[in-house]
């Protein structure tokens, strides 16, 4: 078996944090020739399906502007789960690395979320222009605006390092990942309003960050006013819950991935 890694490490983190984004980067838009331009091509796509389906097939009065309104639920979920998912593979796809060189093995799937905050930018640009354009004037609130976006890279973070160590030992783990995010699609409300929420449900929705995020968006893009206390409260607190637990998880299993890489 290959001697265990120290637990120091004297690298440089953001010389190695530049290269596995940058090699991310590479491998996404290998031979494409939209490139970045599939950074706003998904979003776009599934706005207009989205807006046709439940602005004429089954109307839906959540909103005066609905393009904007899904809008603020998609970008956010889409975010969260492709950092998920990607989180989830990231450390059986760098076996070699792993394998080869000695550094922190938790960089790996932080790393690959950090490398969708380059799309999660672009999407928020998307966003931001949809949103003037539909006459929404977003002012004073948008201050929280990075907070609630630093919340919710925080817990990404801490569900691809949890899931990233599960993976190795139990593959299955990846599909397991993709089915809950299409349930999770269903379950944030992207197409649909908070009020139409039965009220036995709502404390559910108020502790799923992803959701908390969603409803944060709204009100700081659409209505112009900062988040309610208790969600940022409730978001903070979950997020920074599942980066501990997360990260303590990591930390404990990766001491057998050489024995399942």
């Amino acid at each position: 078996m290959p001697p265990v890694v120290s637990a120091r490490w004297g690298g440089d983190v953001r010389f190695l944090l530049r290269n596995l984004l940058m090699k991310d980067f590479r491998i996404r838009y290998r031979n494409m020739s939209l490139g970045l331009g599939w950074s706003l091509a998904n979003p776009l796509v599934m706005m207009g399906v989205l807006t046709f389906v439940f602005t004429k097939v089954f109307p839906n009065p959540s909103s005066a502007h609905f393009p904007a309104f899904v809008l603020c639920g998609l970008v956010p979920f889409n975010f969260f789960s492709i950092s998920w998912v990607t989180g989830t593979t990231s450390v059986v796809e760098n076996a070699n690395l792993i394998k080869r060189v000695r550094f922190p093995r938790e960089i790996i799937p932080i790393s690959t979320v950090l490398a969708q905050c380059l799309h999660f930018g672009i999407q928020l640009g998307l966003l931001f222009i949809l949103v003037l354009a539909s006459g929404y004037r977003p002012k004073d609130a948008l201050a929280w605006l990075p907070l609630v976006i630093f919340f919710e890279v925080v817990f990404a973070c801490g569900m691809a390092l949890l899931f990233s160590a599960i993976n190795v030992y139990i593959r299955d783990t990846r599909y397991m990942v993709e089915s809950a995010n299409t349930v999770l699609f269903w379950l944030v409300p992207i197409f649909y309003s908070f009020t139409i929420i039965p009220p036995q449900f709502i404390e559910v929705y108020r502790f799923n960050p992803v959701a908390a995020v969603v409803m944060a968006f709204r009100n700081i893009l659409l209505e112009n006013k900062a988040p309610a206390e208790s969600l940022m409260l409730r978001l903070a607190l979950v997020s920074t819950l599942t980066l501990i637990i997360g990260l303590a998880a990591f930390r404990r299993l990766r001491r057998r991935f050489y024995d399942y890489l």
